[in-house]
């Protein structure tokens, strides 16, 4: 599985390109930029490695990261997927197809599972592959995400983390919507809002 990671916007939201080699089909994930020149470095690295974009997913409604959903599905023809709880939040365009707990999107050789992680946002998802988890905005190195937002809850965000996230191995790559790439492991080891877990 090819992952490539480019840090964009004002917020330094991370956008994803994941790929099959194989078949050269491809997903963007978190196409939060919000300049021409981080939209044309994105493009060419697509065009670099041949790739179809057959998918673009957002992990969430918040702008930084979807803003960038025009200039990509326009480029790639690619539709939008988000889940169904933050559909209403896209503009334009608005979703293409909404998605929800189990679905599987398949690329090429490629399965990403989602699984509803609500707690940042209503409609908050992470894609999970074979040895790598895309966490959006719930888990972060060191850190997760904000829950003082509309629609976001400690409770949830909590519970998304300890039902969805730490049952999976500790050998599992976290590739997170915001900040450097961690693992699971290193995550329930020394992840500082992790260490009272089971209060929540």
């Amino acid at each position: 599985m090819f992952v490539k990671m480019f840090t964009v916007g004002i917020n330094q939201t991370n956008c994803f390109i994941v790929g099959d080699t194989q078949t050269e089909e491809a997903v963007v994930i978190d196409p939060g930029f919000d300049s021409a020149s981080e939209a044309k470095s994105i493009l060419k690295e697509i065009e670099r490695n041949r790739f179809r974009v057959k998918f673009i997913i957002n992990t969430h409604g918040h702008p930084d990261h979807t803003s960038g959903n025009k200039t990509m599905k326009e480029a790639t023809g690619a539709p939008v997927l988000i889940h169904e709880y933050d559909a209403p939040l896209l503009r334009n365009p608005s979703a293409d197809k909404t998605i929800r707990e189990g679905d599987i999107i398949e690329f090429g050789e490629v399965k990403l599972r989602v699984l509803h992680t609500p707690g940042h946002s209503k409609g908050s998802i992470a894609l999970l592959a074979a040895d790598a988890v895309f966490s959006g905005d719930t888990l972060f190195a060191g850190s997760i995400g904000r829950y003082d937002l509309p629609g976001g809850s400690l409770e949830e965000i909590m519970n998304s983390i300890r039902n969805k996230l730490l049952t999976l191995p500790d050998r599992v790559k976290v590739y997170p919507g915001h900040g450097p790439v961690t693992t699971i492991g290193e995550e329930r080891r020394s992840n500082p809002f992790l260490q009272d877990f089971f209060q929540f």
